[in-house]
């Protein structure tokens, strides 16, 4: 059977890809963040899995303010990168795995989930630079992605609550498939950060802490914060933060399995106007 066997969280600010595309991560600015990603990737190197599933948000590019689907599962053969304003990344094509998305959507529906199934879309940083971070420039991403996009965008956004459950519905999706892939589940996005208004830049250093600690150690408690805290604490973006508890919930602890072994945690500001953080969770089963 398939399993899950470890999640993966990190920010996807478009900033740390261009500063992938353009060869300035050696730069002083850049080179704290970069550095601190090194140990993913040789984890990543170490750990590559048969498949990605990756958690992230679209930014208006496969769908617009006209469509916004609050759940949408990706089960194409393949996904090239999104043109965002100034052209695609220059970063490999994703191939999916039409088999296993099919299959977790079909289960995650019959368990009360609705899902949007998407046979054709282009994919932003959302998805790409999370890549990058953790698997460098190689002339093909190591192993297929599922990419499974949530809207995080246009009120109403699904409740930490909801994701967090999803992931269980995931996790159960993934351990009936019958062929034996190790899968990673992604959460990405976030993490303090606004865009605009008169609070543009805002960044909570503990906020962000106190909830990785939460994420990490106690995710019921992250799964109740409310929808008004990640607005007041972190941002009007903050709310991506959601993404990371469906990651969350798919892991073997919160399912009546072992506590996960913490492989590196990390946190950095700034990175553009944001706060950057990332964790990695290997489950004990």
């Amino acid at each position: 059977m398939a399993r899950i066997t470890a999640s993966v969280y990190t920010s996807h600010v478009p900033a740390i890809g261009a500063a992938i595309d353009l060869g300035k991560t050696g730069e002083p600015y850049w080179q704290p963040l970069f550095k601190g990603y090194e140990p993913s990737r040789q984890w990543m190197k170490d750990n590559t899995p048969d498949v990605v599933f990756l958690v992230y948000n679209d930014h208006a590019t496969a769908f617009s303010l006209d469509m916004i689907p609050t759940f949408a599962i990706g089960c194409a053969a393949e996904f090239t990168p999104a043109d965002e304003g100034w052209g695609p990344r220059p970063v490999p094509k994703v191939i999916g795995h039409p088999e296993l998305a099919a299959h977790i959507a079909q289960s995650v529906i019959q368990d009360d989930f609705d899902l949007t199934i998407v046979n054709k879309m282009d994919v932003d940083h959302g998805l790409t630079v999370p890549l990058s971070l953790l698997c460098g420039q190689p002339e093909a991403w190591p192993c297929p992605v599922i990419p499974f996009a949530v809207n995080v965008v246009q009120y109403p956004v699904p409740s930490g609550r909801r994701c967090y459950n999803l992931g269980k519905a995931i996790r159960k999706a993934v351990e009936c498939y019958d062929r034996p892939l190790n899968v990673q589940i992604w959460g990405t996005g976030g993490m303090t950060h606004q865009l605009q208004g008169p609070r543009a830049g805002l960044i909570n250093r503990e906020w962000d802490n106190a909830w990785l600690d939460k994420l990490i150690h106690d995710p019921e408690a992250a799964a109740a914060t409310p929808h008004i805290d990640y607005v007041r604490e972190a941002g009007s973006e903050g709310i991506e933060l959601v993404m990371w508890l469906i990651a969350r919930g798919a892991m073997a602890d919160v399912n009546g399995g072992p506590a996960p072994t913490l492989r590196h945690r990390f946190y950095h500001v700034p990175a553009s106007n944001t706060a950057v953080g990332h964790a990695i969770l290997e489950n004990n089963v």
